[in-house]
């Protein structure tokens, strides 16, 4: 409620006046899928506000309403959903004009979702799967209300007679917190006003990072509780009680104005380490990649996500912290660590000898490796193995010429130079022109071939946007094709769920599924197919736009 007043009161400041903006211009494909997106999560209206801030960058909020024709109020109440997800930023200017720029980045984070969701279920069983889909959701909730809400729809999935206690969900949200998956929000300064003073045109929001992963304590009593009680009398001589009681805790929450986030950056940290870890386990073994797992693991807490190399660790604090199950010596693990400090790809590198020596896991180098490594893939897939031999080369070697490159990947002239210049027109390799004299003549010109990994890896990145694009609207096409039919399913569904609640027999039953007909249920199956690979595809294609962007973002800080 709070922040649709502030919104209204900065429309009457906001003048038809441009203002200079830092909105980095973001490429065709990203603004596409960022539209798609929306328009799939937050409806029309949401999509036009959000794709209009992408292109236009900063604006105030009467400029956005007169740019897309929209009335104040439905802007407005956009801005708070795109804002209560942290899609959109406000900044106050000297002018007394609030300012709201979107996040192109954080849309595009939602083609990650699920992925968010599925880690949260391997890691803390499905109370961490169902509390991080809330937050995501919801975009920011308190301790309590998501506690609520994911031990009701716990409840909802027992059997008759068992309950979810509030006091197991919030045990997996504190675990949650510790881990830094999930975090505080930051808050408007505390303080009590005077009532004559005005509110300010927008709050100012402070992250206190010492109360970052500070879980507020909190005495959550009770149990879920199903929408739909079997006992009805039993319900209804108890529901006046929960009524009061659900009342009370609305007039007073316990963590009331303390509210919660996914982490973001701690679920791509641990995506990072999972991805090391399984490119050590394919080119060395298991207990190679167990030793890293231990490594990042012992460090994943205290090293920043964008740190080039995780803290310094000792060879005995790594044979300390191994799992009980592997029982290999001191003198073994020594010599695996000497392994994958030797290693060429230098994922692991070696910064003392003091306690043994001290080792460090490359994480800079190691993106790079995995980037390299996909593109490697690419070229393999769509140009050949001849192709992919010639691309290694030239990573190998860094500048070659024609005539080299025919020679040391023992490839015909003809076909060299064709594959060459396939390359070449997409950008996956580049020319590079260095004249022995200063006229430029092609008879005393070298031409060297070469790859530019971080141009590679962005051209690459684009192709992403475009390919998650096309199978959002491919998806979209399916379904809209198929509407009546899966609404017919649907109604079917309800019908025969009733059915079997009121004890129907089976031939009703038999009867009300022979409506749909044999043809239909092909095509529902084989719709279920399509669909189900396209989100496939989806999450694949996330997975590479992952290793891609971690590290270009990894060159650009480094």
């Amino acid at each position: 409620m709070g922040l649709s007043v502030w919104l209204w009161l900065t429309s009457t400041a906001a003048k038809k006046t441009p203002l200079v903006s830092s909105h980095a211009k973001m490429t065709q494909a990203e603004i596409k899928l960022s539209s798609l997106l929306l328009r799939e999560h937050f409806g029309e209206i949401v999509e036009k506000i959000g794709t209009h801030l992408i292109r236009m960058g900063g604006q105030p909020l009467r400029m956005i309403a007169h740019h897309t024709g929209m009335s104040l109020d439905q802007v407005r109440k956009a801005l708070c959903v795109l804002i209560q997800h942290n899609m959109v930023t406000y900044q106050l200017h000297k002018r007394g004009l609030v300012e709201y720029e979107a996040q192109c980045g954080r849309v595009l984070r939602i083609l990650r979702y699920p992925r968010y969701i599925y880690t949260a279920k391997t890691l803390y069983s499905d109370t961490g799967e169902l509390i991080v889909e809330e937050l995501l959701l919801n975009g920011k909730m308190t301790m309590s209300a998501v506690v609520k809400k994911v031990a009701d729809r716990l409840t909802e999935t027992m059997e008759d007679g068992k309950t979810m206690d509030y006091s197991e969900a919030s045990a997996t949200f504190v675990r949650l917190a510790d881990t830094h998956f999930v975090q505080r929000c930051p808050l408007a300064p505390g303080g009590v006003e005077p009532p004559d003073t005005p509110p300010p045109p927008a709050p100012t929001l402070e992250f206190d990072e010492k109360d970052m992963y500070t879980v507020p304590k909190l005495n959550l009593i009770g149990k879920g509780k199903r929408r739909h009680s079997d006992n009805e009398e039993d319900e209804g001589e108890h529901s006046t009680k929960r009524q009061k009681q659900d009342t009370e805790n609305k007039e007073a929450p316990p963590d009331d104005g303390i509210y919660w986030q996914v982490n973001m950056d701690r679920f791509h940290q641990h995506f990072r380490d999972q991805a090391i870890v399984s490119a050590v386990a394919n080119r060395m073994d298991q207990t190679s990649s167990e030793i890293v797992r231990t490594m990042l693991r012992m460090s994943e807490v205290t090293t920043s996500s964008s740190a080039p190399f995780t803290q310094p660790l000792s060879s005995n604090e790594i044979f300390r912290s191994l799992p009980a199950g592997y029982n290999i010596s001191k003198q073994i693990l020594d010599q695996y660590l000497t392994l994958l400090a030797d290693d060429p790809l230098e994922f692991v590198g070696k910064s003392g000898e003091s306690g043994g020596g001290m080792y460090v896991i490359n994480l800079h180098k190691a993106l790079g490796s995995l980037a390299t490594a996909t593109l490697e893939s690419i070229v393999q897939e769509r140009f050949g193995s001849r192709c992919a031999r010639i691309f290694r080369l030239l990573l190998r070697k860094k500048h070659l010429e024609q005539k080299q490159i025919e020679d040391f990947a023992m490839i015909p002239a003809k076909e060299a130079k064709e594959m060459m210049y396939k390359m070449l027109s997409t950008n996956v390799v580049s020319l590079q022109e260095i004249p022995k004299t200063p006229d430029h003549a092609p008879s005393r010109t070298f031409y060297l071939y070469a790859v530019n990994t971080p141009t590679s890896a962005r051209m690459l990145l684009h192709r992403c946007y475009k390919s998650a694009a096309n199978l959002i609207e491919r998806r979209l096409h399916e379904t809209k094709e198929n509407r009546r039919l899966l609404e017919k399913s649907q109604r079917v569904e309800a019908i025969l769920a009733s059915m079997q609640a009121t004890g129907a027999e089976e031939a009703q039953l038999q009867e009300i599924e022979e409506m749909i007909t044999a043809p239909e249920r092909q095509q529902l199956e084989s719709l279920k197919r399509n669909v189900n690979k396209i989100d496939a595809s989806e999450n694949q294609v996330d997975e590479t736009v992952f290793i891609l962007e971690s590290y270009i973002s990894s060159t650009v800080k480094h």
